[in-house]
């Protein structure tokens, strides 16, 4: 990806405040942002799921994937082109894709982990999926304690989701902050999982402190 391309700046308008400036030149001079342009996609977050499935071969064809915080819809599109079926959910709208089953709701909500997996019944006779991929990230208020708690919680609740509904051999996506997970739930993902690791794709921002926690290799536990 050249990064040799002039670049574009930003006139501030009186109206506009100075973050919104700062965010829309960075999205000017982005080259993720243009390439993502380029190849259709509905964001620069797609290139991060690419970056990961192509490191780690996260994505397998005919998997069967569940997008956790799924809008504007960039990794149900990474998905599909690998030949994935795909269920997801976002509080916001999303526009339709095929080969997606979409609903619009709070994943934390009570309901809505029946109503994922009623979906991968019709998807998989097992009901199991391949992976569960999350890039929710829940509404930070700028105080940190309580941020990390917020994002952990969420976190936690995929993870749990992930571990009723992965088939044998699966795979785990999460988004998580500076400090990565809790160390309890780390402990607990290591006896579940075959590897589990922090890592920052390239297309996540330099000054973003967002990392993913990839785990591979689901152990289920012996029902008996």
């Amino acid at each position: 990806m050249s990064h040799n391309k002039p670049k574009t700046r930003v006139k501030t308008s009186k109206k506009r405040k100075t973050s919104s400036t700062r965010w829309l030149q960075r999205q000017l001079n982005d080259p993720y942002v243009a390439e993502a342009k380029k190849h259709g996609y509905r964001g620069r977050a797609a290139f991060k799921l690419k970056e990961m499935d192509e490191k780690h071969g996260l994505l397998k064809p005919g998997a069967v994937i569940v997008d956790l915080g799924a809008a504007p819809g960039g990794w149900c599109q990474i998905a599909t082109e690998k030949k994935c079926k795909v269920v997801a959910i976002d509080l916001l709208d999303m526009d339709e894709l095929p080969g997606v089953v979409f609903f619009k709701g709070d994943f934390m909500d009570d309901d809505a982990p029946e109503r994922l997996k009623t979906e991968l019944l019709k998807l998989d006779r097992s009901g199991l999926a391949d992976a569960v991929l999350s890039d929710m990230a829940p509404n930070t208020i700028g105080h940190k304690q309580t941020d990390h708690l917020r994002i952990m919680a969420v976190v936690e609740a995929a993870y749990h989701f992930a571990c009723e509904i992965l088939k044998p051999g699966g795979t785990f996506v999460a988004k998580v902050f500076q400090g990565g997970a809790e160390q309890d739930l780390l402990k607990d993902m290591k006896k579940r999982f075959e590897k589990v690791k922090h890592i920052k794709p390239p297309a996540s921002r330099k000054d973003s402190s967002e990392q993913y926690l990839i785990a591979t290799g689901f152990k289920p536990l012996d029902k008996g």
